[in-house]
Order: structure tokens, then C-alpha cells, then sequence
């Protein structure tokens, strides 16, 4: 019973807007004394500050999260959608698609979904807006796209799967690649959808000449560079994570210096940003790790695995219920909190069913990008429409029609698990 009024304090002291980190670090810790008193309290609060910020993969945070600090600062967005917009933008609903597909490239060299949403808000709505979109589908589409960074490696969310789970994590990025491409392709497909159905709403962009397509490209090539070495020399075994982190870093600081957007003033505001959402993190990672002290403890893990055992029911139907408890969480909390909260609860179940801890962790961003377009409060549906200035009903409206396309992915993604461990199976 103490554990039920121990998470129903965390709960409460989330909706009343108390940083994810200290409301699991407060809750965590009554949970504790409840259990074993201050002296209980005092032993783990003694150990595990070091214990949970010394882990040597917890270095590629900071170090992706830079990387993406200088590829924004590059300027590589405005010509990703634009380039992106030159190849497909003929097509019907071209800009969307060139949208989805900025989100992915931005994706890869961000690691934060809300940036992402930010930065395409600023370029790709206006001009979908100028060409004569309904304004519901231009802030859906990229409301939906910005979620991709989550899904698509250097992708933070994955890193943060592999350290609480205690899975590999270049198994998890390299995981995240098909599955990316293929949320990439469902984005495009509704849209192109949308323009079947209703083509005022999604006209065709112009025409660009071949020399004009390649030319586009001239601003992008350095940055798919950097992100194919990152991503190669993880797939290869070359390089582990962290040291890929460190050179996805270094990489994207020369290109930033090579392109002239680079300023020691504008270096020190990157490093400061890095620095605030990496404490960030690792202050929730804190918080999470005192709160599981407390699951532990109380056996709570234990009891929720013997009581799914004893269900008769499919494993399938057990997992979909797990996968739309995390969905209703996703409409509610940051993708980081929903993990450090869930993965030590539902893991030890998923793993009893049979299922590959590094699909469950692909899967559940996948499952945990919807929740963060989908209402009261998905949180890359309130970032487009502060950025964009649109209201808030325009962008629930509008990504509607991806959510149902991406629950009908996800559903095929738990009936063919081999989509996502194809890739990590073959590594060496």
C-alpha cells in the first residue's frame, strides 16, 4: 500500500510541474525512509550520485547533444528543407514529404525531438503556408517529423534505453535505423494521402532542373558525411558509442568553423547549452535510480512478473497493453521521464514474454513519438504551435492522420519483430 501513495506523490507532484528529476529524487527518497528509515536513505544517497553519473556510455550524451548544439548553429536545417524541397517539392504534398524528410536529417544530428519541432516550425511551415497549404496540415506534418530525432540515431532517448536497461547501446542505435526509415516513409505516404484526397490542401511546389537539384546539395554533403562515419563506425565495430560521440562532436565543430558560423561567443553559448541539458538528464538519471531503489526494494517488479506469468493470456496482447500504457503516459510526460519511470518496471515483463530487450527499446520510441504529438499535453504539439504561432487545435487536428499511420507501424513492428533486429544482428 506504501508504494501506492509513494507513486501517487510522484504523480501528484508531476502535475503540479515539479522538474521530472526532483520529483523522482523526493518521491524516491519517502519512498525510502517509509521502507528502511533515514539510515537507508543516507547509504544510498552516499553512493549513488557518483554510481549514476561515472558510467562510461553516459559520456555520448554531452557529446551528441554538442554535436547538435553546432550543426544548428551551422545553419544545416534551412538547407536540408531546402534541398529536400528541390528533389521532391513537384510532387503532390512536395513540401510535406520534404519535411519529413528534413525531420529525419535533422533527426540524426539532433537527438531532441522539441528542437527539431523548433527548427522546422521556423522554415518549413511558412513556406508550406506561402504555397497554399491548409495551415492544420502543414503544423501536423511537422509536429510528427520533429519526433523523429528520438527514433533515428545519435538518437539521446536510445542512449538513455541501453544505460537503464543495461543494453547495448550501438545495438540500439543501429536498431533504430529501419524503423526511422520507415516512420520517414509513413510521414511521407499520409501526406501523399492527404493530397490524394483533398489536393487544395497540399498543392505541388515548382519544378527544379536537374543542375538545380544537385546544386541544393552543396550546403548538406558535409553533414551526411559526418553522420554516415558516425553511424558506419558503430555499425562496423570500429568505434564504440561514446568515442563515435566524441567524433560526431569534433566533426560538426569543424564544419560549423568551416562554413564561418562560428564565433567564440557562439561557441561558449553552445557549450552552455550542452551543459544545461546534459545536468538536466543526468539529474533525472539521479532521480530515477533513488526512485528504483525503492521498487527494489518493495519487490514490486517481482510481484508484476509472477502476476503476468500467471495470466493466460498472449503474450502479444500483453505487450500491446504495456506499449498503450506507455502511449497514455506519452500524452502526459517528457520521453526521458516515461523512461527512466517505465523500463525498470516493464522490462523484466517484456524480457519474461520473450521479447529482445533492443526491440522493446526501438519500439517503445516509436510508441513514445505519438504520445508526443497526441492531446492534453503532447509537447511537440504545444513547440510548433508557440513557434509557428498557429493555435494549439490546428496542430491536434492536423496530426491526426499520422498517428493512425503510426499506430498501424507499430502494430506491424510487434507482429514482425525481425524488422528492427535485422540490422544489430549483423553486427560483429
Amino acid at each position: 500500500m506504501s508504494a501506492f501513495w509513494i507513486v501517487l506523490f510522484l504523480f501528484v507532484m508531476l502535475a503540479g510541474g515539479v522538474p521530472v528529476g526532483f520529483a523522482l529524487l523526493v518521491s524516491g527518497a519517502a519512498g525510502l525512509i517509509s521502507v528502511g528509515g533515514v539510515g537507508m536513505l543516507s547509504g544510498i544517497l552516499s553512493t549513488t550520485p557518483l554510481s549514476t553519473v561515472s558510467s562510461y556510455e553516459l559520456i555520448s550524451v554531452p557529446m551528441f547533444i554538442l554535436m547538435a548544439e553546432f550543426v544548428i548553429l551551422s545553419g544545416i536545417a534551412d538547407s536540408l528543407f531546402k534541398a529536400a524541397a528541390t528533389w521532391v517539392g513537384r510532387t503532390p504534398g512536395g513540401l510535406g514529404i520534404a519535411t519529413a524528410l528534413s525531420g529525419a536529417g535533422f533527426g540524426a544530428i539532433s537527438g531532441s525531438s522539441t528542437a527539431a519541432a523548433a527548427t522546422l516550425s521556423a522554415t518549413s511551415i511558412p513556406a508550406m503556408i506561402r504555397l497554399g497549404y491548409d495551415s492544420r496540415v502543414a503544423c501536423g506534418v511537422v509536429a510528427i517529423s520533429g519526433t523523429l530525432a528520438m527514433l533515428i540515431p545519435p538518437s539521446i532517448a536510445l542512449i538513455l534505453f541501453g544505460i537503464v536497461a543495461d543494453v547495448s547501446v550501438g545495438k540500439l542505435l543501429i536498431g533504430g535505423v529501419i524503423p526511422g526509415v520507415l516512420v520517414t516513409l509513413t510521414i511521407a505516404l499520409t501526406v501523399l494521402y492527404i493530397a490524394w484526397r483533398h489536393p487544395s490542401h497540399a498543392p505541388r511546389g515548382p519544378a527544379y532542373t536537374m543542375a538545380q537539384k544537385f546544386a541544393s546539395l552543396k550546403g548538406v554533403w558535409p553533414m551526411l558525411v559526418l553522420l554516415g562515419a558516425v553511424t558506419g563506425v558503430i555499425y562496423t565495430g570500429i568505434a564504440t558509442p561514446t568515442e563515435a560521440s566524441a567524433i560526431g562532436a569534433v566533426g560538426a565543430l569543424v564544419i560549423t568553423a568551416v562554413v564561418g558560423r562560428l564565433t567564440w561567443q557562439q561557441l561558449m553559448l553552445a557549450c552552455i547549452r550542452a551543459l544545461r541539458s546534459t545536468v538536466m538528464i543526468f539529474m533525472i538519471l539521479l532521480g530515477a535510480h533513488v526512485f528504483g531503489y525503492f521498487f527494489t526494494l518493495t519487490g514490486i517488479t517481482q510481484q508484476l512478473v509472477q502476476s503476468v506469468g500467471s495470466l493466460n493470456i498472449p503474450a502479444w496482447t500483453v505487450m500491446a497493453i504495456i506499449l498503450g500504457i506507455i502511449l497514455l503516459l506519452g500524452c502526459f510526460l517528457d520521453q526521458i521521464a516515461i523512461l527512466v519511470l517505465m523500463v525498470p518496471v516493464v522490462l523484466p515483463i517484456v524480457t519474461h514474454l520473450g521479447y529482445d530487450p533492443v526491440w522493446f527499446g526501438v519500439v517503445m520510441i516509436v510508441v513514445g513519438e505519438v504520445g508526443m504529438v497526441t492531446p492534453p499535453v503532447g509537447l511537440n504539439a504545444f513547440v510548433v504551435a508557440r513557434y509557428a504561432k498557429r493555435p494549439l487545435s490546428e496542430v491536434f487536428v492536423g496530426v491526426w492522420p499520422h498517428v493512425v499511420a503510426h499506430i498501424v507501424l507499430i502494430a506491424i513492428l510487434l507482429a514482425l519483430p525481425q524488422i528492427v533486429m535485422w540490422l544489430p544482428s549483423r553486427m560483429p
